[in-house]
């Protein structure tokens, strides 16, 4: 197997100059990922600086490094470490022949690229590489890219984004041939005032697609105009998807699955296909219709692409279920604890009305970057919280006052200042039978709750 990268071509790429040869298999920036055969890139930051770890990254296994100060370990000596690694990135994106989907949005955006890697790796097995964990900023994306093997067939990338231009710049990085909006919600309203700004900061995805590139676009939104324009100005063709049957991928027909999941008939472009989610709810059936989209325009499989789709394992964080310890018996645990905002929250919550439970119970957390609307949106969950027929809730952070407000008289809840204490009142009240969504935005630390239900052999005790 050859090298990812050799000191030669990472001194091309960079600018820079390499001490000795030598060759890598893997690139990180955080030591505490570093593995056997890494290239270790030594970043400065505002808080740490990555020179000061250098001795734990090579006695953790990595082969060489990036650097701007002279190291006495195998490097690539460069002025400046973290314009090296974009450099990097940019260079295995223009040696990569094969074709490139990025993947934005307000929601759904971290499983539709999951989605799209099971739906592709399935046609090509082990020539497909994407971005792991959330991977999606100006250090996330350049480092995806510059993991990605020589040789891919296919490559998927998240991009993320909370001030307007961001996105601009990584899709000019990654220059997809395929870009997915999944859609828009008022997550980062803080720093953009309408959902409208927050949909013309999304759109700047299609900037970066190659000539002959496809935009695929939520036709339900109601900023699909906004979109749909921005498309029409850098994407060769457009795809649109959704519920809507004027979408150019919807759904002619669904129903609840014997697994939990959803029977899907699709219509596409010339083509019909009958499918199975396996991850519950509407929104991953709609993240579905996006990624066969994206299929469609990539020119894979179809039929293999409704396989994989059939099989998608719930990710940590994003809806994973898991059965937990509950008094005599268990409970369904469903984590959805990584990030959320009002859109998220809504689909999560109808999808928690459809379990067959004794109990259902919701521990949510704040929402974070809200702005000036934080309170009415939160107040706002009063709403689905009790169309989803909640039994119990459980509010989490000085965010949801609001909510604690209007859910009063409505349904029985307990408002509580942090997950520590929200993570005591579970244990101690949950229920064989039960169905438990633990859902906030990651500052919140709702993982530890649900790392806590998980690891618990007796709740309660």
């Amino acid at each position: 197997m050859s090298a990812l990268w050799t000191s030669q071509e990472i001194a091309q790429a960079t600018g820079g100059v390499a001490s000795a040869p030598f060759a890598v298999s893997g690139v990180a920036f955080d030591s505490r990922e570093v593995t056997d055969g890494d290239l270790f890139v030594a970043m400065k930051g505002e808080v740490t600086d990555g020179h000061h770890f250098i001795g734990k990254a090579f006695d953790q296994g990595a082969t060489g490094a990036i650097v701007s100060e002279p190291i006495d370990q195998p490097h690539v000596l460069v002025k400046d470490s973290a314009a090296a690694l974009e450099a990097l990135g940019r260079a295995s994106r223009s040696r990569m022949r094969g074709k490139v989907a990025g993947v934005t949005g307000s929601v759904g955006k971290t499983g539709t690229k999951e989605a799209l890697f099971h739906a592709l790796d399935r046609i090509c097995p082990g020539e497909v590489h994407r971005s792991v964990k959330s991977y999606n900023n100006h250090v996330g994306v350049p480092l995806s890219l510059s993991r990605m093997p020589r040789g891919s067939a296919f490559g998927v990338f998240e991009m993320g984004m909370n001030h307007a231009g961001e996105l601009a710049e990584l899709t000019r990085q990654v220059r997809p041939h395929v870009a997915i909006v999944t859609a828009i919600a008022p997550a980062h309203i803080e720093f953009f005032g309408t959902e409208a700004a927050i949909a013309q900061a999304k759109a700047e995805i299609f900037e970066g697609l190659e000539p002959d590139g496809t935009a695929v676009i939520p036709y339900d939104s109601p900023h699909v105009a906004i979109l749909y324009d921005k498309a029409e100005q850098h994407a060769a063709r457009i795809l649109t998807f959704g519920f809507d049957p004027e979408a150019d991928v919807h759904v002619r027909d669904m129903v609840p699955a014997a697994n939990g999941g959803t029977l899907v008939t699709a219509a596409l472009p010339g083509a019909e296909l009958c499918f199975t989610v396996g991850a519950p709810g509407e929104h991953w059936v709609s993240n579905a219709l996006a990624v066969l989209a994206a299929v469609e325009a990539l020119g894979g499989d179809l039929a293999a692409a409704g396989l994989a789709l059939a099989e998608m394992p719930g990710l940590p964080g994003r809806g994973e279920r898991s059965m937990v310890a509950a008094g005599e018996g268990e409970a369904l645990l469903i984590d959805e604890s990584y990030n959320a905002n009002p859109l998220s929250m809504a689909a999560t919550l109808k999808q928690l009305g459809r379990e067959q439970a004794s109990r259902r119970i919701a521990v949510l957390g704040g929402m974070r970057e809200l702005g000036d609307r934080s309170g009415e949106l939160h107040a706002g969950l009063a709403e689905p919280l009790a169309a989803a027929q909640v039994d119990h809730a459980i509010l989490v952070g000085a965010e949801m006052t609001p909510l604690a407000q209007a859910l009063a008289g409505v349904l029985p809840f307990d408002h509580v200042a942090d997950a520590a204490e929200a993570t005591r009142l579970v244990q101690k009240e949950l229920r064989a039978g039960d169905a438990i969504l633990v859902k906030g935005s990651n500052g919140i630390g709702l993982s530890r709750l649900v790392a806590a239900l998980i690891a618990d052999k007796t709740p309660g005790n």
